[in-house]
């Protein structure tokens, strides 16, 4: 396999990693050989104003980041119940399409579903307005392969606002941190036409989205599920980054700062068990508790019972002991 990718070859290698996430296998086939030529950004330019480099995607995202807010200030004064609830269902939709697509199926391929199940849980998570599927999962495989380094995307150690938010708008800086090129580990999906199609594509489909609903509910229909529900979604992501790196419980030796936040596991469908994500990142069930709420597992379960879902990955006994705390182990023999 041949990947091109921002003026440089990447010859014969498959991203494979379930647990540690790195390059761990690459083979060579003469006869067939798949060319993806991805450059990393469809517009390369820079300008510099406040000490440093700005990009087109930085201004794109902070064009994003004060313009979708700026549709929350009308929603005192466009609510309607109709518009509530396009924005909670949306809510459901966009952030469990993240959760469970962006997340744990593609980053890190904790179970498998039909590619029609597949492609359509991804286009769910692009109307979260969080990124393509190939940029989201590039950043999450690398905070996992550098958790709260330097090379941490959205490093805690950068400061609580940086891992939250500011680090989205610093593209220039995230594409130095590796070599230029930050989505080299995203191969497996980068040579599927569906997934170039949406990186090129995905701000497209918002808008479209929007327009529809203009034309179904008019004003509040937009503010709210575009708007007010864009920000929510947007925010408990960026929580998991920052706040569950923070604050919390944290019950297993991971060697980083994750933490188990009870509030955002129900607020972000299970992702707030955060400790116990990095703990068994190839894990499909985040909320390994009874009482651990993980709304997107319970859907990746359902999954499984019908048929759909298949080679669906869970820590064993024996994994949880390995990485259990030794106050932890303690405790237990008692």
């Amino acid at each position: 396999m041949v990947v091109q990718h921002h003026g440089i070859i990447l010859k014969n290698t498959i991203y494979c990693g379930m647990q540690e996430h790195k390059l761990l296998h690459s083979f060579e086939s003469d006869s067939t050989k798949l060319v993806c030529k991805m450059p990393s950004r469809l517009i390369n330019w820079q300008v510099q104003f406040f000490g440093r480099e700005w990009d087109f995607m930085d201004l794109y995202h902070i064009t994003l980041f004060l313009g979708v807010p700026f549709l929350c200030l009308l929603a005192p004064f466009q609510f309607t119940w109709g518009a509530l609830w396009v924005a909670i269902s949306l809510y459901l939709v966009s952030g469990m399409g993240v959760t469970i697509s962006y997340h744990r199926n593609l980053a890190h391929q904790s179970f498998k579903v039909p590619k029609w199940l597949e492609y359509s849980l991804a286009y769910c998570a692009v109307l979260s307005l969080q990124g393509s599927p190939l940029e989201w999962v590039s950043s999450h495989r690398y905070h996992h392969q550098f958790t709260d380094k330097l090379r941490d995307p959205h490093s805690p150690t950068k400061g609580f606002w940086f891992s939250h938010v500011n680090w989205a708008f610093d593209y220039h800086s995230r594409f130095g941190s590796y070599d230029g090129q930050l989505m080299k580990n995203v191969g497996d999906l980068e040579c599927q036409l569906y997934y170039r199609f949406l990186h090129y594509t995905y701000f497209l489909h918002s808008v479209l989205l929007g327009v529809a609903l203009y034309v179904a509910g008019g004003l509040p229909f937009v503010v709210w599920g575009m708007g007010v529900r864009v920000v929510v979604v947007s925010q408990i992501t960026f929580s998991i980054n920052s706040i569950c790196h923070t604050w919390g419980k944290q019950i297993w030796d991971t060697g980083d700062a994750s933490k188990n936040n009870w509030l955002f596991g129900l607020l972000a469908f299970g992702e707030g068990w955060h400790n116990n994500h990095h703990a068994f990142e190839y894990s499909a069930r985040q909320g390994l508790e009874q009482w651990q709420i993980d709304t997107s597992w319970y859907v990746i379960k359902f999954f499984q019972v019908v048929g759909l879902a298949t080679n669906v990955k869970l820590p064993t006994e024996i994994q949880k002991k390995r990485k259990a705390l030794a106050k932890n182990s303690i405790m237990k023999d008692k």
